[in-house]
């Protein structure tokens, strides 16, 4: 056993150190990410056997949090890890983008890259440490892969940048990003702002790839040590019989693919450039490859259907980006900068608390708001966070919105995703004491539709009555890259055909005063920094024409709530009451909101306890208010109370104040006349006025009067 290890160190004098050699030595690559107490391993397999009739890279991303890596146990029934969370499926995603794009486009084994967070450092979150590690183990493995690669956390506290935070510190970020790169370009970006600007974007960016470009460095040195243990003379063969084994597959495509040029290139070519709607076009390319299937049957060629569909693919791919590149035209026949039409809705459904449809050409998404108090809190309890969320959105991608049929198992890797982009676009925007649902469903699709859900999720707001602080929109950019002449063309609002054929596709929202999430996704190894600060500033101009266009369907947020949704009132009451409140066995609180039809919290702060009331009914709400202010009602010394005689005794009565105050008023406070019997001044039942004097310090009752609020008349 032979331990392999690199070590660097960050500004800050934090060591980050990657390992090989010691675990999980059957895998074909595996390594170690420590940094502090926070510990990830990265382990590759690849499948033996080549797999046919694939038109994909067949890569599988798992990662992993071991509760016993905090010093945790799984809260719930079963005490076990169980199916991943959304937090952890959002790192499965941001990992796969970062590799993806790097394997050899026709490697069609197997390979499955399992990640475990082994030990974790409040101080260090495992996210920006997945890239390095996922990369160092597939790196010193046989895999041809065009790295490596890494990622790094970067978060800006008051005009500070600091790299790998902890969770403490990420509370505090104006700006919270995860940049991946090589070790010349940019292939990742990912995060959430407080309505930075595009110059500060950029220099978060740079600072975060000096970081990578350290850790790329460490890789390296960490892969010259490996393969001087590694057999090189088995290492080669696997790699001759990988090329030998497609050298006949590589004959057949090009012998196909001069086929179907010479019979169909005209046709594909004019209806894509014939500016067609996405759902005709599809039918018509559908029926020119069917054509080519059977023709191409019984060619004395062998090949299957999966390899016309690769080849064909190929060929849409090559006369879209030519139209594109030497002829300016778009599919639908837009200029680079143009966006699609837009049309908007606000209150198109009546029975929920705020409804938006957005609609930006063939992408339409129907948005709902709901809400909720502080019961309906999104609960987190994970391996790494316990949180309680009280803006949460949701995505549905259903299948009808592409005009397909699938069977529904459930919400999908790409439907977290996109509703955690969306949900972070707008959360640092929103001010409300409401728990807030959003839900966007997908009615149609032809690109952008995660940005259609940030337009159509701000109109719904606003429409609900919710404060926003400002609007946000969301664009979606595309790049084509000329490889001949090295130039980049950028796409505005793309369609899903041009980011199936295009080089990029990063997401950007924002409000006109900056930008507050943004992702990037590469087919192709990274782009530079003009070219990313290029399409930075583009898509800047696109979320303010779109921002101008939102208003006009809704101008700002309705003065009130509507009618279906519920009123909230909190206030606070001294902590020592709270038992009150609730009464034995929560008796009192529960008739409370039974007879008033409310939904009563209650938590403490401090020395406070805070009552958050949440109702439909205003009149109801205002009783159940007022019932509990009753129930805690504390006097003030020297104020004036009206008080009800409950009992009389001889020398003194027996007053309320409210429900929960009673004191005893005695004889000689309540006339300035001298009584011997209280009877026949006071009877049980009258309402009389007292002024409260505070609490006798030795007994600790509370003393009342009611003489004093009248002058002094002696009787002689």
């Amino acid at each position: 056993m032979i331990l392999i290890k690199e070590n660097l160190f960050l500004e800050d004098g934090r060591a980050l150190s990657i390992e090989t050699g010691k675990f999980a030595r059957k895998a074909n690559g595996s390594a170690v990410v420590r940094m502090g107490n926070t510990s990830l391993l990265a382990t590759v397999v690849i499948y033996k056997e080549y797999k046919e009739d694939l038109k994909f890279i067949p890569l599988t991303i798992d990662y992993r949090e071991k509760y016993s890596a905090g010093g945790k146990i799984p809260g719930g029934y079963i005490k076990r890890e169980g199916r991943p969370s959304e937090e952890e499926i959002l790192i499965m995603r941001l990992v796969d983008r970062l590799l993806r794009p790097l394997f050899k486009d026709n490697y069609y084994q197997e390979i499955q890259i399992m990640i475990s967070l082994l030990s974790y450092d409040i101080n260090v979150l495992p996210d920006g440490l997945a890239g390095l590690v996922a990369s160092t183990a597939v790196s010193i493995s046989e895999i041809y892969f065009k790295g490596p690669v890494s990622t790094v956390r970067i978060i800006r506290i008051n005009d500070a940048f600091i790299i790998n935070p902890g969770i403490e510190e990420l509370k505090k970020a104006e700006l919270d990003l995860i940049v991946g790169g090589t070790n010349n370009y940019i292939l990742l970006v990912e995060g959430e702002m407080r309505e930075i600007s595009e110059i500060e974007m950029m220099e978060a960016i740079v600072k975060a790839h000096k970081y990578i470009q350290l850790q790329i460095e460490a890789q390296i040195s960490l892969i010259t040590k490996k393969k001087k243990f590694l057999n090189k003379r088995l290492y080669n063969i696997k790699l001759y019989n990988y090329y030998y084994k497609y050298l006949n597959f590589n004959l057949k495509v090009f012998y196909i693919k001069e086929k179907i040029n010479f019979f169909y290139y005209e046709d594909i070519y004019y209806i894509y450039k014939g500016c067609l709607f996405q759902q005709k076009r599809s039918k018509q390319i559908e029926k020119i490859l069917n054509e080519i299937k059977f023709h191409l049957s019984n060619d004395s060629i062998v090949i299957n259907n999966i390899e016309i569909d690769i080849i064909f693919d190929e060929i849409k791919k090559e006369i879209i980006k030519k139209i594109l590149l030497k002829e300016n035209i778009r599919l639908d026949g837009r200029s680079l900068d143009d966006i699609r039409t837009i049309c908007s809705k606000v209150d198109c459904l009546p029975g929920v608390h705020g409804s938006a449809i957005f609609t930006r050409g063939e992408t339409q998404a129907l948005s709902t708001v709901t809400l909720g108090s502080s019961l309906d809190v999104n609960q987190i309890d994970n391996a790494i966070i316990r949180a309680k969320q009280r803006f949460y959105l949701h995505y549905n991608f259903p299948p009808f919105s592409t005009g397909e049929i699938k069977f529904l198992k459930g919400v999908s890797r790409r439907e977290i995703g996109h509703g955690n982009l969306a949900q972070r676009a707008l959360k640092n925007i929103i001010v409300t004491p409401y728990t807030l649902r959003v839900v966007s469903d997908v009615l149609e699709s032809n690109g952008s539709s995660s940005m259609a859900t940030v337009c159509a999720s701000t109109l719904a707001l606003m429409d609900a009555g919710i404060t926003v602080k400002r609007p946000v929109s969301g664009i979606s950019m595309g790049l084509i890259m000329n490889y001949l002449t090295g130039e980049a063309i950028i796409l505005s609002d793309i369609l899903g055909d041009e980011d199936y054929i295009g080089d990029m596709d990063f997401k950007m929202t924002g409000t006109e005063y900056g930008i507050t999430a943004c992702q990037m996704d590469m087919k192709i190894s990274g782009i530079t920094y003009d070219v990313l600060s290029n399409t930075i500033f583009k898509a800047k101009k696109g979320l303010l024409f779109l921002i101008k266009k939102m208003l006009t369907t809704l101008s700002c947020p309705r003065k009130s709530l509507k009618f279906p949704a519920p009123k909230i009132y909190t206030f606070y009451i001294p902590k020592k009451l709270i038992g009150t409140v609730i009464g034995s066995g929560g008796k009192i609180i529960q008739e409370i909101q039974v007879s008033t039809e409310t939904n009563i919290k209650i938590k403490e702060k401090e020395k406070l306890g805070i009552i958050e009331i949440l109702g439909k009914n205003e009149t109801k709400l205002k009783s159940a208010i007022l019932k509990i202010k009753n129930i805690t009602f504390v006097p003030k010394v020297g104020k004036i109370y009206k008080a009800k005689v409950k009992n009389r005794k001889k020398f003194c009565v027996l007053v309320e104040i409210s429900k929960s105050v009673e004191g005893l008023l005695h004889i000689s406070e309540i006339s300035w006349k001298i009584l011997t019997k209280v009877k026949n001044f006071i009877r049980t039942g009258d309402i009389i006025y007292v002024k409260y004097l505070g609490k006798n310090k030795k007994l600790g009752k509370i003393k009342l009067s009611h003489k004093i609020l009248f002058y002094r008349n002696y009787h002689i």
